[in-house]
């Protein structure tokens, strides 16, 4: 069973790293670069403190422990738990890889972490701000997900990598948040009390 899943894995990421175009190739360069990614967070935290002033700290904090959970769940635990090969280390499938990129990056690959963050960022901005600013979502979302197709277009991810990588990250986000809710909570309580 696990054979056949990373057979149909590998087809399906030779299709899509195989659909290629020279525009294309220098896009997802740069959408696949974290550094690119950095004046849109620091926007971001622009407006929410702009918008939310001493409540954002709160966000703010839950949006960079998101970040924390996600990242260390798919960096730190299971890629070196699981040991699968990114595809651009794996020896029979280099002349057939589009790779965009100068290096593959680390050995392995499984589950992506740029995923996992993407889409903690997307799913933890949606429970804090997404009833009151939605347009946030119809954002935030499509953008995490293009961060993580490109990883697949580069040539450094599979698409289960980023499935995976994906829901780390949604789940990520619902235990950040709940985790700073409920400590604000608890700390306004204490507050009430003495």
């Amino acid at each position: 069973m696990l054979h056949q899943i990373q057979e149909l894995d590998t087809r399906i990421f030779l299709t899509l790293n195989g659909a290629h175009a020279p525009w294309a190739d220098t896009l997802m360069y740069w959408v696949t670069q974290r550094n690119t990614w950095i004046p849109l967070y620091a926007l971001l935290i622009i407006w929410l403190i702009w918008q939310y002033k001493q409540a954002a700290a709160g966000m703010i904090g839950a949006l960079i422990l998101t970040i924390l959970f996600a990242d260390q769940a798919a960096s730190g635990l299971l890629k070196p738990w699981v040991e699968r090969l990114r595809p651009c280390y794996v020896s029979y499938l280099s002349t057939k890889i589009h790779l965009v990129v100068e290096g593959c990056g680390g050995t392995y690959g499984f589950a992506s972490s740029h995923a996992a963050n993407s889409f903690g960022l997307a799913m933890a901005l949606w429970l804090l701000v997404g009833r009151r600013f939605a347009w946030l979502g119809w954002f935030f979302f499509p953008w995490a997900a293009i961060v993580s197709y490109s990883r697949i277009y580069v040539g450094v991810h599979y698409p289960f990598d980023v499935l995976v990588g994906s829901g780390i990250g949604i789940g990520a986000a619902y235990a950040a948040v709940g985790i700073v809710r409920y400590g604000l909570s608890k700390s306004k309580r204490s507050k009430l009390i003495s």
